[in-house]
């Protein structure tokens, strides 16, 4: 029996037949990122079902030298959680750990699984009258682990923090197979290290998230939705100061696009309307939440910060949705901005920041750079104004063959778009991480001590280099692995 065969052989007596499969139909799904740019090969799919398990498992490999590529709902948008061509890894699912272990309502606290989905968790949440405040559009699908992974986003960052802030305690199975054992949450602790923080945003390249414990907000008594028409992207920034100052911490989400993403929208997405009257070059979607404590005085804060704009002459137009379903139809305006632009042609998607106080005026003129150095492409910037993250996308010229285009002249436009982004001092990946999309990109333009670091930190903590290879540490100049 050969080397892979005797691992596979341990392996199946470990996991049973439900924890491993090498049925091509099976494993077939899970072998391409959700957006359908990187394929890759694997030995097997192991899914097993209790932490006791992945770490008996990555002993194994650790034994065997066998490189894991750990995955979640394959939600992903950097192919972080893809394997190479090679077909020497497994892929190691952790869709089987879906149990939600605790949920405190008193300390709104909730211990769950790396496999729980997202939705999953909010519904949890809702029956006890608490909320988990991060969402995103792949809620259905999206799952704890790889949120946590990437240190995911989404629209309610601006009050309340990205997915690193929503972590209180975490577990993690390490390279060799023992278990980092952090969920206790404590307010205080001066141990050392925060060993969960270096975890998070991670991308399993330096352990494997199996459980986490997750704060919990009070549910949602209400909210308001405004939408706003504004004549430069440089309002929008002021308009935003603006909401800041009137509704202080009752501001739940500040996103902004322009009004060619949502006349594509309304293209694209038969039933739509346009929430205002006339044209408007770019538009602002505001979003105030209360609960319980505020929820009585939420609607008079919405008309007042409606008003107080157009006094101050910030907003051209405005409107308040009138009810739930239109508050709705207002984000859904919103969500589905990158399934109209992709039904317009090729699109080169970049998830960028900039300093928060810098984002406008980076839009404002980055894109008459991109289009002026690449003659036909158009690009479109939106994004959540509120923490400096922006969805820069650039079309394609008016013809472009998909596939062909993103890999020749998309590449050089993401290159550039990337070069802009450094000289503003922002991040080329702001929510979505690196993954393999974008490390070699990151390893051209980061500072060379925070990569230094980042190498001495997966070296220290994944000496052989089995957690996730080619994902995320970018190569030190003539290395072979990472």
């Amino acid at each position: 029996m050969n080397a892979p065969e005797t691992f596979l052989a341990e392996a199946a007596d470990l996991l049973g037949p439900r924890g491993l499969t090498r049925d091509p139909e099976i494993v077939r799904p899970w072998l391409t990122d959700w957006r359908g740019r990187f394929t890759g090969q694997a030995l097997a799919l192991a899914s097993p079902a209790s932490t006791a398990e992945v770490a008996a498992l990555v002993a194994l490999c650790a034994a065997h030298g066998v490189p894991i590529v750990p995955q979640g709902g394959n939600s992903g948008m950097s192919g972080g959680a893809t394997p190479d061509e090679s077909g020497t890894a497994i892929v190691l699912s952790l869709r089987r750990m879906n149990a939600i272990r605790r949920l405190d309502t008193e300390a709104r606290e909730v211990t769950c699984e790396a496999g729980v989905i997202l939705q999953t968790l909010h519904e949890a949440a809702a029956a006890e009258g608490l909320r988990f405040p991060l969402t995103l559009g792949g809620k259905g699908s999206a799952t704890i682990g790889g949120l946590i992974s990437t240190n995911a986003g989404g629209t309610q960052v601006l009050r309340h923090g990205s997915m690193r802030a929503q972590v209180l305690g975490i577990e993690a199975v390490l390279a060799d197979g023992s278990v980092f054992d952090a969920l206790v949450p404590l307010k205080k602790d001066n141990r050392g290290f925060d060993l969960k923080q270096l975890l998070i945003g991670s991308e399993g390249t330096l352990g494997i998230v199996t459980a986490a414990t997750l704060r919990l907000v009070p549910a949602l008594v209400d909210r308001a939705v405004l939408w706003a028409g504004l004549a430069k992207v440089t309002d929008t920034r002021e308009l935003l100061l603006h909401a800041e100052r009137i509704a202080g911490d009752r501001l739940e989400g500040f996103e902004i696009l322009p009004r060619h993403s949502l006349q594509a929208v309304l293209a694209h997405m038969p039933g739509t309307r346009s929430p205002l009257q006339g044209e408007h070059e770019w538009h602002a979607l505001i979003e105030l939440a209360a609960d319980r404590s505020g929820a009585e005085a939420l609607p008079a804060l919405a008309q007042e910060l409606l008003e107080s704009a157009f006094e101050a002459g910030l907003v051209e137009d405005a409107t308040i949705a009138a009810n739930e379903t239109q508050a709705e139809a207002f984000w859904l305006l919103r969500d589905e901005i990158a399934p109209a632009e992709r039904a317009i042609g090729p699109a080169m998607q970049h998830d960028i920041s900039v300093p928060v106080a810098r984002m406008a005026a980076f839009i404002a003129e980055a894109s008459p750079q991109v289009e002026a150095r690449f003659p036909g492409t158009l690009a479109v910037a939106f994004g959540h104004l509120g923490d400096g993250n922006v969805h820069f996308h650039v079309l394609a010229p008016t013809g472009a063959v998909r596939g062909d285009w993103e890999a020749n002249q998309g590449k050089e436009i993401s290159s550039f778009v990337h070069d802009l982004v450094t000289e503003w001092g922002g991040s080329i990946s702001a929510e979505h991480g690196i993954g393999q999309l974008k490390r070699d990109e990151l390893g051209r333009l980061g500072d060379p001590v925070h990569l230094h670091l980042m190498r001495a930190i997966k070296q220290a903590l994944d000496p052989q280099g089995l957690l996730n290879p080619g994902k995320l540490v970018p190569l030190a100049p003539g290395a072979a692995t990472f």
